[in-house]
């Protein structure tokens, strides 16, 4: 009986969804994925600049640690502000104590005369944005950040784009990190990345994925339910099953208890340690996150099934590399209320430019 975990890690986040909370509604209520993607997440990326990606990053990467969150896998898209925004979020989470893992997210959907595609054809020839984003992840490996190679998704990527992403990824020697058949609008992913994924790639949602991938599938319970898109029956997977959050915080004990919910409605006899391996299989990309010291109010966090049946349990002190980055549930490298004024003010700015 303990009341201590290793550091957690979240295998998926979009931390720039942080300043997403309050937004102004669509003009028009999306009724499928797609229309969520092109009236709210597309519209937001599209308006974000630096200062927004910096403190967006920040308390993101607080709210992380303020629920035993030690280590952050993130996708990231910008398309008007590609160039250096790995670095900015590398940074926003070093200055808190958290450790990432970043990609840029290459895309062809801004077409090299500013418009949007929702859908692009698998013949047609890299944009220029997709190459500034490919820039940018060779840019930040290059220099020495985490990270992998982040792709949008097979829709929205041309076959070249998706083979540069590939070659980049392996002169690196790390994986690609993408959105594989979140929806049904990308039900053909598996047969266009069946040659190209490897062990090392980041599958993210794969709910109508209709073969075998090589590479870890990251299931993210909450994102799959809020955007409507089904159940991606991870338990029946034979990949290395990781769990993420898809950008809705950080707050890996409380997802683990959603995914097991939703588990158990598919099957009956299926049990909360099954649950807890896809947490610890997100050590295989943060190994050094075993020996992070995570506190908690509760004597029973060392059980599964304790854990997936009591909500509401709070972190009270981190320990990072032998450094104390929370205790009494504050961190202590930055002031949180500075952190959540000045998010504040750019989810303001960020706001009234989707407004206008």
């Amino acid at each position: 009986m303990t009341n201590q975990t290793a550091g957690l890690i979240c295998a998926h986040h979009h931390l720039y969804s942080t300043l997403a909370r309050g937004m102004p509604a669509t003009a028009k209520m999306p009724t499928n994925f797609l229309e969520i993607l092109q009236q709210v997440w597309w519209r937001l990326d599209v308006a974000l600049d630096n200062e927004m990606i910096y403190w967006s990053a920040m308390l993101g990467a607080c709210e992380a640690l303020m629920n035993g969150t030690t280590c952050i896998i993130d996708h990231h898209e910008s398309p008007n502000c590609i160039e250096g925004s790995l670095s900015t979020i590398a940074r926003a989470c070093g200055e808190v104590g958290v450790r990432v893992n970043a990609c840029y997210g290459v895309t062809d959907r801004w077409s090299n005369d500013g418009k949007l595609q929702s859908k692009v054809s698998p013949i047609s020839k890299m944009t220029e944005a997709a190459q500034r984003g490919l820039d940018e992840c060779d840019r930040y490996l290059s220099d020495g950040g985490r990270g992998m190679v982040g792709a949008h998704a097979a829709f929205t990527c041309s076959d070249e784009t998706l083979n540069a992403a590939s070659d980049l990824a392996t002169k690196h020697k790390t994986g690609v990190h993408i959105h594989v058949a979140e929806g049904r609008d990308d039900q053909h992913a598996g047969a266009r990345l069946e040659n190209l994924s490897k062990e090392n790639w980041h599958l993210i949602h794969a709910v109508h994925l209709d073969r075998k991938l090589s590479g870890y599938i990251v299931h993210n319970p909450r994102s799959n339910m809020n955007n409507s898109v089904g159940y991606a029956k991870p338990s029946k997977l034979s990949n290395k099953v990781l769990l993420g959050t898809d950008g809705i915080g950080a707050d890996m004990l409380e997802e683990a208890r959603l995914a097991y919910a939703r588990l158990r409605e598919f099957d009956v006899t299926e049990t909360p340690t099954t649950v807890w391996s896809w947490i610890e299989n997100g050590y295989d990309l943060f190994p050094e996150a075993k020996g992070d010291a995570v506190t908690y109010n509760y004597d029973h966090v060392d059980n599964p099934w304790h854990l997936a049946f009591t909500p509401g349990l709070a972190v009270t002190d981190v320990e990072i590399d032998g450094e104390k980055v929370l205790t009494s549930g504050l961190p202590t490298r930055v002031d949180i209320n500075e952190i959540r004024a000045k998010a504040a003010e750019q989810a303001l700015r960020l706001h009234q430019r989707l407004a206008s």
